[in-house]
């Protein structure tokens, strides 16, 4: 493994921190300005004005679509190269969609790209490239453990009763990122086909215009007291409806192949960016510790501050070197090769930032917790990244299984 960056991406580092350093962080206020102002006028979920702006002008920049690896629709960079971008644009939690580089949208179009048929990429892939709509992902349900997504309920049933070729679709879902977006315009949504195959082969993923009959946005849901407007985490109801058969994805029973296939790529996009919040944080922290004296002494020169600092620097190296080789095996193996180092990261990155921001809401004392800083809104965050995209549970045991799978039993005598 070369830890050197790439010519492309050292140049790409050094235009997307001056683009965050002149537009983005900046505008940090006025985007909370922005969300109050629709709030106020009975439009919370609308877009903000200040990120259809600077959207504009990352376009403009050439700042856009740097996640997807495809040269001919985004910028062709290998995951490795991607990495320390995801991560400059991470230290706002917000900035992703900047650069038309946030989730559930970039891995609904990896999907598209991979799985997609001519039609569904003329109507769904294209105008989400170029920022004009959004999607959503609907997998997740509120009756069933949904880490084990072989419990997942919904169903996908075909239709031809009709004298048209269709599939009925229903089912509850919930935490369906981007469909509180009112530019969200497609989610793709998981479930059964055939409860009696296989296991990993009854369920499937098909396409669901958000504006079909049938599909209600039942509520938002709430992460430790923010609802992320106007992007929105929501529980939705799916009752009888119809799709066209066209809508299916790869075909039916394809749902795990197409799950993985999306998730690997989305796990460590989300651990990168979790390494630039947490770079963020300690910075914050640092600021503040040699700026507040107490007792004396500047926080700074209290010991506990500088044990934390200190570890602060080492679990955040740590956590990008292991990212780094995740991405780098992505690339030279594939992402089931690298599916242990998937699982790794997915653990140690969000732990590692939700401990780094802890001291940093530590070092500012009630002004942490308090809405004069982000520290708050930064831990809610990613503590709640440590159910997205699977639990903390799911990926040890995974990782656990692995190590186990290296040892042979002893022999019975």
């Amino acid at each position: 493994m070369d830890f050197q960056y790439s010519a492309r991406t050292r140049e790409l580092q050094e235009r997307l921190g001056a683009f965050m350093a002149e537009h983005v962080y900046p505008a940090e206020p006025r985007w909370f300005a922005d969300l109050e102002a629709n709030t106020r006028a009975g439009a919370r979920w609308s877009p903000l004005p200040v990120v259809e702006e600077l959207k504009r002008k990352a376009r403009a920049a050439g700042l856009w679509n740097l996640f997807l690896p495809e040269s001919e629709l985004g910028a062709g960079l290998t995951n490795s190269e991607y990495a320390p971008l995801a991560e400059i644009m991470g230290a706002v939690p917000w900035a992703s969609e900047v650069f038309n580089c946030s989730a559930p949208d970039t891995g609904n179009m990896e999907v598209l790209v991979r799985y997609g048929s001519a039609e569904h990429k003329k109507r769904w892939l294209e105008p989400l490239l170029a920022g004009e709509i959004r999607s959503g992902f609907a997998m997740t349900e509120p009756a069933v453990a949904s880490s084990d997504a072989t419990n997942i309920e919904a169903r996908i049933v075909r239709d031809t009763s009709s004298g048209r070729d269709d599939y009925v679709v229903n089912g509850r879902k919930w935490w369906t990122s981007g469909a509180g977006d009112p530019r969200c315009k497609v989610l793709i949504f998981m479930g059964k086909t055939d409860p009696a195959a296989a296991r990993h082969a009854q369920q499937s993923m098909i396409l669901v215009p958000m504006d079909a009959p049938g599909v209600q946005v039942v509520r938002a849901l709430n992460v430790f007291g923010y609802d992320d407007a106007p992007h929105g985490h929501m529980e939705v109801d799916f009752t009888d409806v119809r799709v066209p058969a066209s809508n299916i994805l790869l075909g039916e029973g394809r749902g795990f192949e197409i799950a993985q296939g999306r998730l690997g790529p989305g796990r460590i996009h989300h651990c990168m960016r979790t390494i630039g919040l947490a770079e963020r944080a300690l910075k914050l922290m640092c600021e503040r510790a040699v700026s507040r004296v107490a007792f004396g002494k500047t926080i700074a020169q209290q010991t506990v501050t500088q044990e934390r600092i200190a570890e602060a620097r080492c679990l955040i190296e740590q956590a990008r070197l292991l990212t780094l080789k995740a991405a780098w095996m992505m690339d030279v193996a594939g992402n089931k090769v690298a599916k242990a180092e998937i699982a790794m990261i997915k653990v140690v990155a969000p732990n590692m930032a939700g401990k780094v921001i802890d001291w940093a809401i530590q070092a500012f004392g009630g002004a942490g917790v308090s809405q004069d800083t982000p520290l708050a809104f930064f831990w809610s965050h990613v503590r709640t990244l440590r159910f997205a995209d699977g639990p903390d549970e799911v990926h040890r045991n995974a990782i656990a299984k692995i190590e186990l799978g290296k040892v042979r039993p002893p022999a019975r005598s």
